[in-house]
């Protein structure tokens, strides 16, 4: 396991499309999913679930994607409804961190779900940790109230993101990253 600074200091997002298989084993996940749900929660609220997708539930939940873009869509091409069923096949495993917020007189919404993000950025933290690729993302089926309901959200419920997690299927190579002098001030 690399020391944490060194990890965080490399960590970087790896594309769908450039992971393959394996995906995390079952003790691996659960470690993953542990330390996703490790995180500061003000009023232990758990403002957060994880919905797991692997095997057959990616392509049942590009199903779910590809009917509602059909639906949204009429005259899209067959390609483009295929894209869409193609979602969540890219890496072995996908995780969605589900947000929601419960009234509290001291824990506002807002904060409740900065504590899902930070569950998200846990679970690539992890999976990083553990040797894999990881990769947070949305899409415009993320916001979309009928998928959601058709992969089984709450009316209450918001998808904060997928985590896709697999090996990296080439190199993984950094991007440019903002210097601290432009976003860092001192008060």
């Amino acid at each position: 396991m690399p020391d944490a600074i060194e990890l965080l200091k490399i960590r970087r997002s790896v594309k769908p499309r450039e992971m393959s298989g394996p995906g995390p084993t079952a003790s691996e996940l659960e470690t993953i999913l542990t330390i996703g749900a490790r995180v500061p929660d003000h009023g232990k609220l758990t403002p957060w679930r994880f919905i797991v997708f692997e095997g057959d539930a990616r392509a049942r939940a590009g199903d779910v994607i590809a009917q509602v873009f059909a639906k949204k869509h009429p005259s899209a091409p067959v390609a483009d409804i295929e894209l869409e069923k193609r979602r969540l096949m890219d890496a072995p495993l996908v995780i969605a961190v589900v947000s929601f917020t419960k009234p509290h007189p001291k824990v506002p919404g807002w904060e409740q779900e900065l504590s899902a993000g930070a569950s998200a950025m846990n679970i690539v933290t992890a999976a990083t940790a553990l040797g894999y690729g990881a990769c947070w993302l949305t899409g415009w089926f993320a916001f979309d109230r009928d998928v959601l309901d058709g992969l089984g959200l709450k009316a209450h419920e918001k998808l904060a993101g997928f985590i896709h997690i697999g090996k990296p299927s080439k190199p993984v190579e950094d991007r440019p990253r903002p210097a601290l002098s432009d976003i860092v001030t001192r008060f």
